[in-house]
């Protein structure tokens, strides 16, 4: 598929780019859309020191101020990566797909693929943007310089912008599609920090999903989707499933906004509709269950799929590079998987544990961050809401940079006239590097 016109989005500092999509328009008017995810499987075969050091690893892991990678990086930012201007082998889902956003058909089948264009998320929506405004943009005035190595073209390319407006216009009624199916949608900012030459933040911002985070997102999703429903059951596969939550949870957390306005209208306090928005996403979910990997299919609650798997980011996630080895037996060869089930679970259990040691890692990296913002604010009052209450006190998340600290109960003088989500003003007292813990006093009556 060189001649057919594709293009990778990712993160503007991603240098592993492990999918992309290709577009045409067929003559019947219908569109023939390939997911093309990196074929690690092709490279990194079973029972090698690269597969072992990969399985351990489980997935990359990514701290604010590194990257701690899957594989090697000749594998990853390399030789799989798919850089524009390059042939690369991928694992590619083929969609015929009509304007209301209908699979008509699919092939799942390997590829040779030569990228045309690499953008980043940014720049993806500034596509979008600016056809919605008229506005002519090229990577030249926007970024100051060209960023792209393959190609001089603007970002105005004619088949760039029908590429973009069409999939995000199917995008859109994916997800409309599933909305209407039950699935969650919340959606968190992710913290960000800009880093000195020394490696100290200098800054702290946040990124949302916006229209082209949300193109990507669901046709990944789509073919993950596609490619579990494919394998079929009564196969040992790799799924992603994702349980119900909690009901008592849940019931508290309804139990809780309803208690959080009328204890407001009783104190004659005006809660903030942001900060109790935040405080109710942060309860939903920590009412749900984790998401892992097992041969037992019990689909995804949290998408609204009755099957579900990881396809589309092997280069940094071994679950993916199982699940390309098994479609590899399974559909294209036809061929029967080595391992029995247990075996598999047992795989899937690791990668289960290893994916929450990385997210607690890349929390901590960002906690440890956050302590190192905070330490040149010390004496400084601000603006923030309690996020939990404890024995011991109050955790309290500041309203501009989303540091968390603790106000301790001792210095409290009426900790009963506080609840969940109220606004506070507080000043930040002391920072303990060595424990990333920020400690906050109550600044009464600012």
């Amino acid at each position: 598929m060189r001649d057919v016109f594709t293009f990778t989005i990712d993160p503007a500092d991603a240098k592993d780019f492990d999918d992309a999509l290709s577009f045409q328009q067929l003559e019947d008017g219908s569109y023939q859309i390939g997911v093309h995810i990196a074929d690690v499987s092709f490279y990194v075969r079973p029972n090698t020191k690269t597969d072992d050091e990969a399985y351990q690893r489980g997935t990359s892991v990514y701290l604010v101020d590194r990257v701690l990678p899957m594989l090697p990086e000749e594998l990853c930012n390399d030789k799989c990566s798919l850089r524009p201007g390059e042939d690369k082998l991928c694992m590619s889902v083929v969609f015929t797909i009509d304007d209301h956003a209908r699979v008509l058909k699919f092939k799942i089948c390997r590829t040779v693929i030569r990228s045309d264009f690499r953008l980043n998320y940014e720049e993806a929506q500034d596509v979008i943007m600016a056809n919605q405004t008229n506005e002519t943009l090229t990577r030249e005035n926007r970024n100051g310089v060209n960023s792209y190595a393959s190609t001089m073209q603007p970002v105005c390319d004619s088949r760039l912008i029908e590429a973009l407006l069409t999939l995000n216009n199917l995008a859109l009624q994916l997800r409309a599609e599933r909305i209407a199916n039950g699935a969650l949608t919340i959606e968190q900012e992710e913290t960000r920090f800009r880093l000195d030459k020394n490696g100290f933040p200098t800054e702290i911002y946040f990124e949302r999903p916006n229209e082209a985070h949300h193109l990507i997102e669901e046709f990944m999703l789509l073919a993950n989707k596609t490619v579990a429903k494919a394998v079929g059951t009564g196969r040992p596969f790799v799924y992603r499933v994702h349980d119900l939550p909690d009901s008592e949870k849940l019931e508290a957390v309804k139990k809780f906004k309803r208690e959080a306005l009328q204890t407001a209208k009783r104190r004659h306090r005006t809660i903030s509709a942001e900060a109790l928005n935040r405080t109710m996403d942060m309860l939903t979910i920590r009412a749900q269950a984790k998401a892992v990997y097992s041969t037992y299919n019990i689909g995804h609650y949290g998408l609204a799929f009755t099957h579900y798997t990881h396809f589309t980011s092997p280069i940094r996630r071994y679950p993916d590079l199982m699940v390309h080895r098994l479609v590899e037996k399974y559909i294209l060869t036809g061929k029967p998987c080595s391992l029995t089930r247990e075996e598999l679970e047992e795989k899937c259990e690791h990668c289960s544990a290893c994916e929450q040691e990385a997210a607690q890692a890349e929390r901590d990296s960002i906690k440890q961050f956050q302590a190192m913002w905070m330490n040149d604010h010390v004496g400084e009052i601000l603006t923030g809401h309690i996020t939990a209450i404890m024995d011991f006190g109050f955790f309290v998340q500041l309203d501009e940079s989303r540091c968390e600290g603790l106000i301790h109960m001792m210095t409290i003088e009426h900790p009963e006239e506080y609840i969940l989500g109220d606004q506070v003003t507080v000043q930040v007292v002391r920072v303990d590097l060595n424990r990333s813990q920020i400690d906050f006093e109550l600044v009464e009556n600012a």
